[in-house]
């Protein structure tokens, strides 16, 4: 979704009273936050990083405008200094990320921000927003496109997803993770992904009969069709379909599919391939849809469903079996000055860790992945760091499109063990807390109970 202006008021209330306390007391310190999921959602065992592009694109163009000072001035909250404050207010801070694309694990932080406290605690809301999110569907999609295989996957989740920014970050999402396409027009001209679309019950049912609505479309679009053959009974449909296809090669044309949206799709997927092979029509392939997910695509195929693409909406668009990430953004690390003072939380199944970290991943001879090591970033420690710089004091550093984003997602997932891809009872990956990290940690540790009188 592009930046829009009103955006800005995009946030939790007590950020922006945080901040005016900040501003009041004098607080004008360095911050630190790391942006990072703090548990795997059930029978998962990885992430897609996703989400990064629509992240600085709201650092860039952080501004509030005269209505938007106007209206918080209505609340009757915040001093007039600290309105006039806002009023200047743009982002100067530099940001570390982990590009879109990029498999991660729990507790690894995906990005980190380093500003002015303000600045950084400003930020907060809409950086969880939209990583959570976009995350959370690359995610989804990349486990169905695993169960697929070899063969295309479609998004088809546009109307069943929670609003036109949740069906556009689908779009995008599903197509980081793999999928070759979308039917979402306006996914398509944004993002420049391909789309796809066959047809709907309804126009089969506008026609007098099912082999009239078939010769309809096929006099419209000669090129490239799909057929949906379900509408009355499945197998006679595919029969008219298939002798439809022979009359469309007689004028130089090929039908390109036909599609099942309903009933038992590995037998029926069995007997119209059956059927398309009697009439010679090997070439037709047959695309699958009707409230599918990783699981039943698993499941389809392994039991030699003839299915050679799949279509799948609301169960990939909302990530029905887990439809959000536990994302957080903690504060690390406060400079003044010279001064570095690593902070850390301590409460219970909540703790986090200090100071400025980096991801290492470590691999095989052959680029397989084979654990990550949490360290603190100016540790010499053996292996790939996954954040890098892609802000710098407010200026986005370089654009990735998207292609190279998939290419990425790709070669991530390539390189994941398979074990770590199983849909379900999948290994927990190895990530390692650096030596450098646990002494920080558990010093620190120490010196906070001291000085706040909490029990060891």
């Amino acid at each position: 979704m592009p930046f829009e202006k009103e955006n800005i008021l995009l946030t939790d209330l007590y950020e922006l009273t945080m901040c005016a306390s900040y501003f009041d007391n004098n607080l004008d310190c360095r911050a630190t936050f790391d942006l990072f999921i703090r548990n795997l959602p059930r029978k998962r065992s990885y992430f897609i990083a996703a989400g990064l592009d629509e992240a600085l694109t709201y650092l860039k163009n952080f501004r509030f405008r005269a209505g938007d000072i106007e209206f918080l001035k209505s609340k009757g909250l915040f001093k007039k200094p600290f309105l006039s404050y806002l009023s200047r207010f743009k982002f100067t801070g530099d940001v570390y990320a982990m590009p879109e694309g990029t498999v991660f694990f729990p507790n690894e932080p995906v990005l980190r921000v380093s500003a002015p406290i303000i600045e950084a605690q400003l930020a907060e809301t809409f950086l969880l927003n939209a990583v959570n999110l976009a995350t959370t569907l690359a995610t989804k999609a990349s486990r169905v496109v695993t169960a697929a295989g070899y063969r295309p996957v479609v998004d088809f989740s546009l109307r069943r997803t929670q609003g036109m920014h949740a069906g556009l970050a689908a779009a995008r999402s599903s197509y980081i993770a793999g999928c070759a396409g979308t039917s979402n027009v306006l996914a398509g001209r944004k993002y420049g992904i391909p789309i796809y679309g066959t047809m709907a019950h309804s126009f089969v049912m506008s026609f007098e009969s099912e082999e009239k609505s078939f010769e309809a479309y096929l006099k419209t679009f000669p090129l490239n069709s799909v057929l949906l053959v379900d509408t009355y009974d499945t197998l006679k449909g595919v029969a008219r379909a298939a002798e439809i296809a022979k009359k469309l090669e007689k004028k130089g044309n090929r039908l390109s599919a036909i599609r099942l949206d309903s009933g038992d799709l590995r037998a029926l997927s069995k007997k119209a391939r059956a059927i398309l092979d009697r009439n010679k029509l090997k070439y037709v392939k047959i695309f699958a849809s009707g409230n599918l997910d990783e699981y039943k695509i698993a499941a389809l195929l392994k039991n030699g469903a003839r299915i050679d693409a799949f279509g799948v909406g609301t169960a990939m668009g909302v990530s029905k079996d887990a439809p959000y990430c536990d994302v957080i953004y903690k504060l690390s690390e406060l400079n003044q000055g010279r001064k570095t003072f690593p902070v850390m939380k301590l409460s219970k199944a909540k703790v986090t860790y200090p100071g400025i970290k980096q991801v290492f991943r470590i691999k095989d001879g052959k680029g397989n992945y084979l654990k990550d090591v949490l360290g603190l970033a100016d540790e010499k420690i053996k292996g790939q760091p996954l954040l890098i710089k892609v802000m710098e004091k407010g200026r986005v550093l370089h654009g990735v499109g998207l292609e190279k984003i998939r290419h990425s997602a790709a070669r991530n997932l390539e390189m994941l063990p398979a074990k770590y891809k199983r849909l379900s009872d999948a290994p927990v990956y190895p990530v390692q807390i650096s030596p450098g990290l646990q002494k920080l940690a558990a010093k620190l540790s120490k010196r906070i109970r001291r000085q706040n009188g909490c029990s060891a």
